[in-house]
């Protein structure tokens, strides 16, 4: 059994239900309602809401996978895919699947060299990208020769692709007979550790199966629940927590925007019964309630019944605050990785909402331990927490040395500090990598700190972490004056328009960079000095 079994599966049990529905709210809010709209000639891709069934998900992914097979994709051959979510994103994931093909997600933050660096890391044959993505590949065209095909989703097709969608209609519906088993390697997704280099994380087919029975047991969900989808589907996360709806044939609602009161709105008309939320929505949503800018008296969400956070720690006062607003929702915090396919190796549960501040228990069929010299701590001592599980990676591909780093005797070292508590819950306690997650995404201190190092004024420079209410935490950059030289923060914060907005530090504090004996720069005594306690602990306590 694979993933792409259960899609035809579903397709030949409930043909004409709708499977996934694309919410696009700036489109609406341009119009007074939807009836109006609808009235206003458009494109396809222009529509405010667009939905698929069953049967229209399954012919377009034998499409996919029919014209990739034309185009000279073979069986094991790597395909990327860089779009933002749209209704054609999963039915060309499993289009790429269902050519025999590995699926590579590509993050859409990734800059024009980035993009390059991972089709090259991983070995991708071919490109599937969309239109907010021409700038980055042009600019690569030319250094990506045996990328190829490269198909565009979109109109207005660049001079360097080939259309998908004009030549997507010409390819059989037919499901192509190309054998796919659950041993076969099925995807790479990319991490990245401290360093900001990605690493290829490569994914079985057998993992991404489990992705849908371990969410399935942990949120029970049906036929009848309705998942709204928030965050980018090349991660791990949405994707897979959206999984457990695909195994048993469930509505998924792709949303583009996180506005408080898109969210609050298309939960409401969508009938959406779950909800996956990062912490700065969730804080969003309570506040714009707060402030009075929703109304929610003015919003049928009668169906809601379940809403989980994952990526970052969870304040309690949050999740306090959310079910003092909504107390009928169930709730679930779910730690997870992209090497342990994303859903929850670890979740809090239902019911255990007197835990949050924990990240939980070990999750469905998975087992974890807790790890400092090469032993496991008795309950409350930390160590470095490993999972063991049915969504493990396999490797992180070309990458034999990095692999034995994180995998031992099947476990995987997660690089996260933790400890049990006497009732069986785990606690991160702080990180062992030097990553800041930041409102959900990764960002990588040296990447910023090797921009920095090129102002003529900056003699050092650190960044780390520092605890923020909203986002988890922000970026602040530790940097060390040259000696006789003039800086300010204006003049950092001009020089770091060359770097994406994401990745600019948002406090800029100016002190000696303090480094050990072997030159390696001291983050616990900035983390010390500027955070007061531990992280973790102090976004926990926020």
């Amino acid at each position: 059994m694979t993933v792409i079994e259960l899609l035809a599966q579903n397709a030949a049990k409930w043909p004409d239900d709708v499977a996934l529905v694309e919410v696009n709210p700036e489109l609406r809010d341009k119009q007074t309602t939807w009836r109006e709209y609808e009235l206003v000639e458009t494109l396809p891709r222009e529509q405010a809401r667009r939905e698929i069934t069953w049967r229209e998900f399954d012919e377009m992914a034998n499409r996919v996978a029919n014209l990739l097979t034309i185009r000279g994709v073979k069986k094991g051959d790597k395909v990327a895919l860089l779009m933002m979510n749209s209704l054609e994103w999963l039915p060309i994931y499993f289009g790429i699947l269902r050519s025999g093909a590995l699926v590579v997600p590509l993050n859409y933050r990734y800059s024009a060299d980035e993009i390059k660096y991972c089709l090259e890391l991983s070995e991708s044959r071919a490109l599937i990208f969309g239109p907010e993505f021409i700038g980055r590949i042009e600019a690569i065209a030319h250094l990506i020769p045996k990328i190829n095909p490269r198909l565009f989703v979109g109109t207005d097709c660049p001079s360097f692709a080939d259309s998908l969608d004009q030549m997507l209609p010409l390819a059989s519906a037919a499901a192509p007979c190309i054998p796919v088993s659950d041993e076969d390697d099925g995807a790479i997704y990319f991490s990245s550790g401290t360093t900001g280099f990605p690493k290829a994380i490569l994914q079985s087919h057998a993992a991404l199966l489990s992705a849908c029975y371990t969410e399935n047991a942990h949120h029970g969900q049906t036929k009848d629940d309705i998942f709204l989808c928030i965050p980018p589907l090349y991660h791990t996360g949405a994707k897979m927590h959206w999984f457990g709806s695909l195994l048993v044939g469930g509505k998924g609602v792709l949303l583009r925007g996180v506005k408080p009161e898109w969210i609050i709105r298309a939960a409401a008309e969508e009938k959406a019964t779950i909800v996956w939320l990062l912490v700065p929505w969730a804080r969003d949503i309570l506040d714009a309630i707060d402030n009075g800018s929703i109304d929610i008296d003015q919003y049928d969400l009668s169906a809601w019944r379940l809403m989980h956070v994952g990526v970052q720690p969870v304040p309690p006062s949050l999740i306090r605050r959310w079910l003092e607003r909504f107390p009928h929702h169930d709730y679930d915090t779910n730690y997870g990785l992209s090497e342990s396919m994303g859903p929850g190796c670890v979740h809090l549960g239902l019911g255990n909402v007197h835990k949050v501040g924990a990240i939980g228990i070990p999750g469905h069929g998975w087992q974890i331990k807790v790890i400092s010299n090469g032993e496991e701590v008795p309950q409350g001592e930390v160590g470095e927490l490993a999972v063991k599980g049915p969504g493990v990676m396999r490797c992180y591909f070309n990458d034999e040395k990095a692999t034995n780093e994180v995998l031992k005797d099947g476990w995987l070292y997660t690089g996260d500090m933790a400890m049990i508590d006497e009732d069986g819950f785990i606690f991160l306690v702080d990180r062992k990598k030097d990553v800041i997650i930041t409102g959900g995404e990764n960002l990588y201190p040296v990447q910023i700190e090797d921009f920095l190092h090129q102002h003529p004024a900056i003699r050092d420079v650190a960044v780390i972490g520092l605890p923020d209410a909203r986002l988890g935490e922000i970026c602040a950059a530790i940097i060390e004056v040259e000696p006789e030289q003039q800086l300010t923060e204006e003049d950092v914060n001009l020089f770091c328009v060359g770097l994406p907005r994401y990745k600019r530090p948002r406090k800029i504090i100016f002190d000696e960079v303090p480094r050990n004996p072997t030159g390696k720069i001291e983050k616990p005594v900035l983390r010390k000095k500027y955070c007061g306690e531990s992280l973790v602990k102090a976004q926990i306590e926020s």
